[in-house]
């Protein structure tokens, strides 16, 4: 999955001939999952029309400050700046990046460059000489000074009919460009993390089992947010219609506890994090019958027997893994979740009671405190699990940058 996906991506265009190849680029940009607003320098819709560019985009283009019919509506260049997660500017003309080099402000695309608190890629496209020439190559060292990521020119033909450096990089090299250099750049790029999510089903019969009602959205989520921020990760999943977001993410599917301690074992030596996220059931039937039970008596009783303890045996082999884990209580919590953390070796446990309303198996929603192995206690508002899985993951990071 791209790491473009959700992203706001501002797309300034300015007058040059590669500005035909923004049609491409826009459609890229859309398939890669992002949100995309075109903004155009007056000049630029000569060589490429605004509608193209609408229909694309699926947003109207901004070429002016105002609206062109009688209405004289601003366009908020601020707002614009505010909502992008990044802006690219490409082509990027001679002309274009002189002006943002030295805050030169007479379009609307350089006020809007003014005002990103985004990430700035540019693509410059001009002919040889002037690609070459000593007042382009400082106003490529001034942009960049200022934290902008110059995307690579390529060498081919160009619009004069010579063939040397300048040609502005094919949209597909802009995109791959940009989404390595966004993937380097996430705080878990290079760590492992392993996540166990949904129920356990313990067999009673082949048809009956023991069970809960854990949906699994909550692992899922946090798996997601893993990903999403350059983890590499594996899952482990009990039963669950649910599927991960990023396709990237490895899903081992399980059904007991036993097979959940299994798959983890194979992978702990090797991860840098663990979130044991599942609802593993903790005792299952001592002997599971062959056959369908019949139901024959008025009454009928399972001898049962603890199931492993999968956060406990993995917290005896920790070497180096920032192991997590869940409690969900329904009195004593505190105390509960505190002794947890002390029995199984745990350095920071997510805690939930059934006892807040939002929180728990089932809801789109959990209400969770977050309590490590110092005791530091943090409790945490009701909120929608998503934002509660990236609140663990954000535990996570700031573990690494301490």
């Amino acid at each position: 999955m791209s790491v473009l996906r959700g992203k706001n991506i501002i797309l300034g265009i300015s007058g040059g001939i590669a500005a035909y190849k923004t049609a491409t680029l826009v459609r890229l940009l859309i398939k890669a999952g992002a949100s995309v607003r075109v903004v155009m320098t007056p000049a630029s819709v000569n060589f490429v029309t605004p509608l193209t560019l609408s229909t694309l985009s699926k947003n109207p283009v901004l070429v002016d400050f105002t609206s062109s019919d009688d209405t004289y509506v601003w366009n908020n260049h601020v707002e614009l700046g505010i909502w992008g997660d990044l802006m690219i500017v490409a082509p990027a003309t001679a002309n274009t990046l002189s002006k943002m080099a030295n805050g030169v402000c007479d379009n609307f695309l350089l006020a809007t460059y003014l005002s990103a608190k985004c990430p700035v890629y540019f693509a410059p496209a001009m002919d040889l000489d002037m690609y070459k020439h000593p007042t382009s190559l400082d106003s490529f060292t001034k942009l960049q000074s200022f934290g902008n990521v110059m995307i690579p020119v390529e060498t081919g033909e160009l619009a004069s009919g010579l063939s040397g450096e300048g040609r502005m990089a094919e949209p597909e090299n802009i995109l791959s460009f940009i989404e390595h250099d966004l993937e380097k750049k996430l705080p878990l790029k290079g760590k492992k993390i392993l996540i166990t999510a949904g129920p356990t089903y313990e067999s009673i019969d082949p048809v009956r089992f023991i069970g809960n009602h854990s949906s699994g959205k909550m692992g899922y989520d946090i798996a997601d947010c893993a990903a999403n921020k350059g983890a590499e990760v594996i899952l482990i999943s009990g039963p669950t219609h649910l599927q991960t977001q990023n396709k990237d993410i490895l899903v081992r599917r399980v059904q007991s506890a036993k097979d959940m301690l299994h798959a983890c074992n194979e992978y702990f030596e090797e991860v840098d994090v663990m979130i044991a996220a599942a609802a593993v059931a903790d005792y299952r039937p001592k002997f599971v019958a062959q056959e369908k039970i019949k139901k024959n008596d008025e009454t009928f009783s399972i001898e049962l027997e603890k199931t492993e303890d999968i956060l406990a045996t993995l917290g005896k082999n920790k070497s180096k893994q920032f192991l997590i884990g869940f409690a969900l209580e329904t009195e004593n919590e505190l105390e509960h979740a505190k002794a947890k953390i002390q029995k199984k070796n745990l350095d920071l446990i997510v805690l939930n009671s059934l006892r807040d309303n939002g929180a728990g198996f089932g809801t789109p929603t959990n209400k969770v405190t977050f309590i490590d192995s110092k005791n530091n206690i943090e409790p945490m508002p009701l909120k929608p699990k998503e934002a509660v899985a990236l609140d663990i993951i954000n535990k996570i990071i700031a573990h690494y940058e301490a």
